[in-house]
């Protein structure tokens, strides 16, 4: 049995390892607002259990063993933020923190069940490919608004900043998941993107429709 602090290490490991061939110490303390020090006692317990693969200086990988977990672990917050949403009618940006403490339940026939229960679905959300039983996640293939032409077209399909206040901001400018958006100007004086929606424009910022992704 792993403890929740080590659950929190692998699924940071593996979110950062999506981006990076080798995640380094001082990458894990970020994320996870913690000091490098208290990061390298971690490592070498979770080493330990081969868990992940770790030399000094040399970066951090999960082992096989290791991301079977780290992926359960996303399985579980995914299908329980997509719970407090869906039928619960928590709002999107409600329901992180939530989450946060339902993924460390134990028992997989109650995932399981969550997940019949619910129709099996496939994004949470906030647009994150939900892991199957197995492990299977298909990611998506998405890009942010910010690498678009003008007259591009999408649909709203994920977020790159889970922020609260981030999520609020698009659910006032209706830029939820579903929602069908087209380019119409890129400003050159500041890049920011002027989008159409159902006939109304919507203007963003740069850092916005960099973190805004559609797919296309």
């Amino acid at each position: 049995m792993n403890t929740l602090a080590e659950e929190n290490y692998l699924k940071a490991i593996y979110h950062l390892s999506l981006n990076n061939v080798s995640v380094s110490t001082n990458q894990i303390a970020a994320s996870l607002n913690t000091k490098a020090a208290s990061v390298t006692d971690m490592l070498k317990k979770l080493a330990e259990k081969v868990l992940i693969n770790y030399a000094k200086y040399q970066g951090v990988s999960l082992t096989p063993a290791g991301e079977k977990i780290a992926v359960c672990i996303i399985r579980k917050h995914r299908l329980w933020e997509y719970f407090l949403v869906e039928k619960l009618n928590f709002k999107w940006d409600e329901v992180h923190d939530m989450a946060e403490e339902m993924e460390h339940i134990s028992s997989l026939e109650l995932i399981d069940r969550l997940d019949k229960f619910m129709g099996y679905p496939r994004h949470d959300p906030h647009g994150d490919p939900i892991p199957d039983r197995d492990g299977n996640i298909k990611l998506n293939q998405l890009v942010s608004v910010a690498e678009l032409p003008v007259n591009a077209c999408g649909i709203v399909s994920g977020v790159r900043d889970h922020s609260p206040s981030f999520l609020q901001y698009l659910e006032k400018l209706q830029l939820i998941i579903g929602k069908k958006i087209s380019v119409t100007e890129v400003v050159d004086y500041d890049r920011s993107v002027v989008l159409n929606s159902e006939g109304i424009n919507i203007n963003i910022s740069r850092e916005v429709a960099s973190n805004l992704l559609i797919a296309v």
